[in-house]
């Protein structure tokens, strides 16, 4: 390698690394001011995709006159390109926040306006800085070509560099940028490498420019010239070429939001699943691509036709890995043998896209930037429609099994078109193994809701645009509820005390009562037994809909003029209304570690809350278990947030309530709180219980309060704010690289 190539190479590395640290930071900001649900995901991945293709076939049509016009080195434009990237890491942020301002007056989540504006916030807050990213590749390629004159394979030897860039951009920016930093200063690092690739673009630019002088023009008419071909041909015409790449955008984009979902019963909703996937699958790609490089100087390069017939089994190969017979979830945690079988799955697929990929532009474009920056952006907007049709076609209506073998049966008809191509024994090879990978996919493997069916007939299953739902049990000890695979809540007298207790101890009569994430409805009920106007607010839609499997009075609680149901994000809720309560109960999704969590644990939404407590109001927010930092944590951003905090631990020693307030909390005895409880009350209270006592019941409870003191840390950092979500980012500390 060159030295030139190695600059380039430099170069892409660190393009791609700020670029996918961009993406994983603008999606958990997105998450945070637009919802944790599966549209604002695809409408992400979309956005990013739409600005890399438009910003592709705009910079190879550009490149060309630019440098003609002006005189200058296409290095100069890439600088610049980078540069303006640079400047995104500052003002995406703002633009999501405002974004989110200006969309509290459309309405509840679910609604049709409030998702296609989200959609439209989105494009603003990330277009340009994707647009930007796009023009790198003809940038640099039409800079190759001044440079080397016509070097046919220049994008399949950019790419390969940065897709190396992009993984460990994801990798580390989830396991060790943000934890350490934050996300506004992890995007400060990020911008820095588009400034240093600025700065060494510039510097590069001018000095070559004084070295050749004169010499530069003539070269620059060279851009737009067409080079002689030399690579192999893989007999598929352009059109051809243009169609396969559009497909397979497509699918890949739209198979990854599906897996999404489809792996957490596995991989659970931690931050780090999200980015093992995209980890895996940029991984694959640049083994692919390097694949691609080193057959391409030996020159044999596989055909067309072979490599789409592997992509076919390939494809529904992840079917086959996510059988839970072969990946078994686990209630909490990962199960790392099962996340390692479904990360494995995918592996073959990317990879054989990192090696189509770049093969087809090199052969579509050979070396021609704007040839280049066309396939580029055909692939691109494949990628951009993928993810959309997942999440609004095949998600809210069928099972992630049955949308993967769709998206893979796609992939038939090109295969087949091409079949003829391919030497009599490979078309054997390739045809059964792909046939034999499908069937096994269509008939014999099973999916996450077929293999809890069997576990327990007696069960219901709903999707929509948010999330898939599973509520299944026979007795009310073994009722459950999975959204996305995962372990809610079962039905517990713990959601009753969430209610019961700072209703007891609130100073004065009590009107209004406000919920935050509606599970199974255990504590929309509670409230509603004080006679309280009460209000749930509830992020997946399916959610309420299966109240009346886990009680038969639900109907009844669904009649009563006090009680209401939102679908909504809880935090946007508390931004958007103009109601207050006298209690607001927090009921965090699980895991501990999820984004939905730590959005209701920090500081920011608590401040957002304290505006709608009435006076002697009380928050209550539970935390369940897990690792004890997080739980000094949770108690320092209360602390922080409220002048009045008391702790008690649960029922049978599990979890801890936190009741928190402007005002002084009344301390009670189990028998001054019981005294407090209205008939309707008590009843609801010891409705599961052999105790007829309130006051016995209680007891457990309320003697077992201890001061907050008791989880005091020193460090300041121990807190969970929005910048910084502690609970959610944790590998440093448990790798005790980062001591507290």
């Amino acid at each position: 390698m060159t030295s030139k190539q190695r600059f380039l190479a430099v170069v892409f590395f660190i393009s791609g690394f700020s670029g996918l640290a961009y993406q994983v930071i603008w999606t958990r900001m997105a998450f945070a001011c637009f919802g944790i649900i599966t549209p604002v995901l695809s409408v992400v991945l979309s956005v990013y995709m739409l600005g890399l293709a438009v910003g592709s076939w705009a910079g190879g049509r550009w490149i060309g006159s630019l440098v003609k016009r002006s005189g200058k080195s296409a290095l100069y434009f890439y600088g610049a390109a980078e540069g303006i990237i640079g400047l995104g890491a500052f003002i995406a942020p703002i633009l999501l926040k405002a974004g989110a301002h200006v969309l509290l007056g459309l309405g509840q989540m679910n609604s049709g306006p409030y998702l296609l504006a989200s959609a439209v916030a989105l494009t603003a807050a990330v277009l340009p800085w994707c647009f930007f990213m796009g023009t790198t590749f003809p940038f640099m390629m039409a800079y190759v070509r001044e440079e080397a004159g016509a070097e046919e394979e220049s994008f399949s030897f950019l790419y390969t560099a940065n897709v190396l860039g992009a993984m460990a951009g994801c990798l580390l920016t989830a396991i060790a940028l943000i934890e350490a930093l934050g996300f506004n200063h992890a995007l400060w690092v990020a911008a820095g490498g588009n400034f240093l690739i600025a700065a060494g673009c510039f510097l590069t630019a001018t000095e070559e420019a004084r070295a050749r002088g004169a010499e530069l023009n003539q070269h620059a008419p060279a851009v737009a010239a067409a080079a002689a071909p030399s690579l192999p041909s893989s007999r598929v015409t352009s059109r051809g070429i243009e169609w396969i790449l559009f497909t397979t955008g497509f699918i890949s984009m739209a198979m990854e939001v599906v897996w999404t979902r489809a792996f957490c019963p596995v991989l659970k909703t931690q931050v780090y699943s999200f980015a093992l996937i995209v980890f895996t699958y940029l991984g694959a790609t640049f083994a692919g691509s390097r694949w691609y490089r080193r057959d391409l100087r030996r020159g044999k390069v596989f055909s067309t036709a072979a490599l789409l017939g592997w992509l076919v089994g390939a494809g529904f190969l992840p079917i086959v890995a996510n059988d839970p017979r072969f990946a078994p979830p686990q209630i909490i945690g990962i199960r790392f043998p099962s996340a390692a079988i479904l990360l494995a799955a995918i592996f073959p697929f990317c990879a054989l896209l990192g090696y189509i990929t770049p093969s087809l532009i090199d052969e579509r474009s050979r070396g021609n930037p704007r040839q280049a920056g066309r396939a580029y952006g055909l692939n691109i907007l494949g990628c951009i429609l993928g993810p959309l049709f997942a999440s609004y076609v095949l998600l809210p209506w069928v099972r992630e099994s049955t949308a993967l073998l769709v998206l893979g049966a796609l992939v038939v008809p090109i295969f087949l078109l091409n079949l003829p191509s391919l030497d009599p024994r490979l078309r054997l090879a390739t045809s059964l193994s792909a046939a034999v990978v499908a069937a096994w996919a269509l008939f014999f493997a099973v999916d996450f809701e077929s293999y809890v069916r069997r576990y327990d007939s007696h069960m219901e299953a709903r999707r929509d645009f948010a999330a898939s739902v599973i509520a299944y049990g026979h007795t009310r000890d073994g009722k459950t509820i999975l959204v996305n695979g995962v372990g809610m809540t079962v039905l517990t007298p713990i959601t009753k005390i969430m209610v019961h207790l700072p209703l007891a101890l609130h100073r004065g009569p009590a009107s209004s009562a406000l919920i935050i994430c509606f599970g199974m409805g255990t504590s929309f009920r509670s409230a509603l037994s004080w006679d309280l106007d009460t209000t749930a607010v509830e992020l997946v839609p399916s959610v309420p809909k299966e109240f009346g499997f886990f009680h038969a009075d639900a109907a009844e609680a669904l009649r009563n003029p006090k009680g209401r149901i939102v679908i909504d994000d809880g935090r946007r809720f508390l931004e958007r209304t103009r109601d207050s309560f006298d209690l607001i109960v927090i009921d965090p999704p699980p895991p501990v570690e999820a984004a939905g969590s730590s959005l209701l644990y920090s500081t920011g939404f608590y401040e957002a809350a304290k505006p709608h407590l009435r006076k002697n109001g009380i928050l209550e927010t539970w935390y369940p278990s897990g690792d004890a930092l997080t739980a000094v944590a949770i108690s320092r951003s209360l602390r922080e947030s409220f002048p009045y905090v008391r702790c008690y631990r649960g029922m049978m020693g599990w979890g801890i309530h936190f009741v928190a307030s402007m005002e002084p909390i009344d301390d009670l005895t189990p028998q001054q709180a019981a005294a407090r409880l209205p008939a309707g009350a008590t009843k609801d209270l010891l409705e599961w219980s052999p105790i007829s006592n309130a006051a016995v019941y209680l007891a457990p409870v309320i003697n077992n309060q201890f001061h907050l003191l008791d989880l005091a840390k020193t460090d300041p950092r121990i807190a969970i704010t929005d910048d910084r979500p502690f609970n959610e980012y944790f590998l440093l500390r448990d790798w005790r690289v980062l001591e507290y």
